[in-house]
Order: C-alpha cells, then structure tokens, then sequence
C-alpha cells in the first residue's frame, strides 16, 4: 500500500511547508511509488498522529455508569474507533491495577489483557499498555510482575493514591464515588481501605520489585502525583525516568534539570487549569518544565491543546505539537514515530487548521479514519487500498 498526500502544510523536522509526503508499506519515504493512491491536502496541515502517554478514557467504556460493566472485548472495540478519530495512532491504554474491585480489579486487569490479545493487529491505533499499579496491590503483585516478564506492559506506572482515599473517608460523598466504582456497600468499602492500609509497610519492597522488573524488561517507567522533590527522588532512584503530572512547579523543575520528561494532562490546557487546582500545565510548557501532553480523561484534548498552545503566542504550532507527538514518543523510547521523516512510520494526521479538526488519519501508512469530507480529496487508488 501506498499514498501520496499532495499540496498540505507538512511538518518536518520544526517547520510548516508546502510539500507532498510520500508513503510506502507502513513507512515515510523520501520518493513516491508509481501506483500510490493520492490524497489532496490542499488548505490543510500534515503532521505527525498523535503519542498519547496517559489516556484511561476507556474505562467510560468499560464502566459507563457505576457497577455497571460490559464486555472488555466490546469496551475495547468502541475506545479503538474513538481514539483513531481523535488522531492518537499510539495509546498507551492508562490502565490502574488497585486493590479496589469492579472497574481496577485484577479480574478486569486481566480481561482486558484478555481483550488485547484478540484485538492484536485489528486496531488501527498502537494499542498499548501503561500499567499503573497502586502502591498497597500487594495480592497482585505476583501478576504484575509476571506480566511485565511476558511483554503485556509497555510502562510502568507508579501509583499511590491509598493515603489521599484514607483521608476522605470522612467525606460520606467521597465514600459513595469509591464505593459506587468498586460496586462495594460503603461501609464495606471503607473497611476494606483500612484493612489495605494496615499493611503499609510492605509498599517500600513492592516497589522495588516492579522496578527491578521493568528495568530487565526494558520498559520506561514513571511516578505519578509527586508532591515533593524527595518524592521524585525516590521515584528516580528506582529508574523513573518520567515526572507525571507533578503537582508543584518545584518538582517539575527538578525533573527537568535532571533532563527528565515531565507529563501534563492535555485537558488542563484546554479547561485553562487544572481541575485540582493543582499546576497550570500551559504555561509550565511554554517555559519548557513540562514537555509532554496526555489526553488524560479526555481523548480530543491532545489535538485542541496543541492548537491552543500555538495561539498563547509563547510556542509556534511546530513546537506545540512536539508536545502531543515527538516528545512523548521520546520519553517512551519510541523512536520510529512522533515526527514525519524518511524511515519512520507512517502515522500521519492531515487535519483542518481552522477548526482544529481530524479530516484524514493514516496509521502505518493505511488510511485508517476519514471525516466525510476528506472523501472528495482521494484520487485513484489501487482496488486493494480501499
């Protein structure tokens, strides 16, 4: 298979120019085949798909209301076709491994890892796993490890957010939210919380052998949530190399110096802050303390992000979208994707400037998803590309 998109606003390299891109069996190439189907890109800017770090929108699809679960086969199957329409040709799936059960349970853990495996090579997305596992999950800790051993997890995830439930258990509102996810009475929940907790002491040894394992499987691995500069030193001793979602611009300083990736949530940016009230992402980015922007909870932020980056005045587009494509995939390892180059995959996103709008997606050189008026822009293709 292969495409010519002509006449678009190409990004390479840190500039915008008129140019055609050229693609041929799944990679960027620097000359065009003789039989490749063709694109019109006239008035629109080409630019490389989307890297998303951290996105646990699936689980609206897994659990759209509270207690209420669907097949992860099917959950899957429609988190797929959204995230390809928003332009993220590589997901790395956010999901949490807890101690709580129903939606992060081990069970749910592993149909979706289940679900994964039948959907191998069908999603046009790069489906991937970012295993964040809750620091008091010690009766899955054998699987986690064991699951980093067989290749199901492509990042790691620190993450502890058993100290901040504890502290709400006074809030009978916060309590039904915990509870009502889990599927649990709550009285029940918060017995079980304390019960978890009693055990505290065995997090520190946890730790370490997740990221022994990561570390000899190869995989990146990050902390989430830190609070303070001892906290990500603790997290950097262990081998993560990326800062997610710090909660004070002091601690995405220190991450930086240490030439560290620093992860903000994409809906931040759109949303004008954060929902917490914890640090701004946009202007930490344009300062260059943050460097990576994740969909978080909401898939179409990465794409509305970048475009509102660009008109903050500080980043041009070029710059803005390394934000949301090359640097994540730099922060992940990943160096055949993130940037529209001779060689590398042929993730490409042709959108509208104007309304900051997905028109064509071409995932390894395939045309994956097209808005209804991208149809009039394809010239002749052979019958097996249609």
């Amino acid at each position: 298979m292969a495409w010519i998109i002509q006449n678009g606003q190409v990004l390479r390299d840190t500039a915008l120019a008129r140019d055609d891109l050229f693609m041929t069996v799944g990679v960027i190439t620097e000359n065009p085949a003789r039989d490749a189907g063709r694109f019109d890109a006239s008035g629109l800017l080409v630019m490389p798909g989307l890297v998303d770090i951290h996105g646990d929108a699936h689980e609206r699809q897994f659990q759209p209301r509270p207690g209420i679960g669907f097949p992860a086969a099917l959950a899957l199957r429609d988190s797929a076709a959204q995230l390809i329409s928003c332009g993220i040709t590589t997901a790395y799936l956010g999901v949490t491994l807890s101690w709580e059960p129903g939606l992060r349970s081990l069970d749910a853990w592993r149909g979706m890892k289940a679900a994964l495996r039948e959907m191998k090579g069908s999603a046009a997305t790069d489906l991937r796993v970012h295993l964040r596992f809750e620091a008091d999950n010690f009766d899955a800790l054998d699987d986690a490890l064991a699951d980093i051993a067989a290749g199901d997890v492509h990042l790691l995830g620190f993450n502890d957010h058993t100290p901040s439930i504890v502290k709400k258990l006074n809030n009978l509102d916060d309590v039904a939210k915990y509870a009502g996810r889990a599927g649990m009475k709550a009285d029940a929940f918060i017995a079980l919380v304390q019960e978890v907790y009693a055990r505290r002491d065995e997090v520190p040894a946890a730790r370490a052998h997740l990221a022994e394992a990561a570390s000899s499987a190869g995989i990146p691995m990050l902390s989430h949530d830190d609070d303070s500069i001892e906290r990500r030193a603790l997290f950097r001793a262990h081998g993560a190399r990326i800062c997610e979602f710090p909660i004070t611009e002091a601690v995405a300083a220190d991450a930086r110096a240490a030439g560290e990736a620093v992860v903000m949530g994409a809906p931040n940016v759109v949303r004008g802050g954060s929902h917490l009230g914890w640090a701004s992402a946009a202007p930490l980015a344009e300062r260059g303390l943050v460097n990576v922007l994740a969909s978080d909870y909401f898939w179409p932020a990465m794409l509305e992000a970048a475009f509102i980056m660009a008109g903050r005045g500080v980043l041009d587009l070029p710059r803005a979208w390394a934000l949301v494509s090359a640097n994540p995939a730099e922060a992940c390892g990943l160096h055949d994707r993130g940037r529209l180059a001779a060689g590398l995959r042929g993730d490409v996103l042709v959108v509208d400037g104007v309304r900051r709008a997905p028109v064509a997606v071409f995932a390894e050189g395939r045309l994956a998803w097209l808005a209804a008026e991208g149809a009039g822009r394809m010239g002749q293709m052979r019958a097996d590309d249609r």
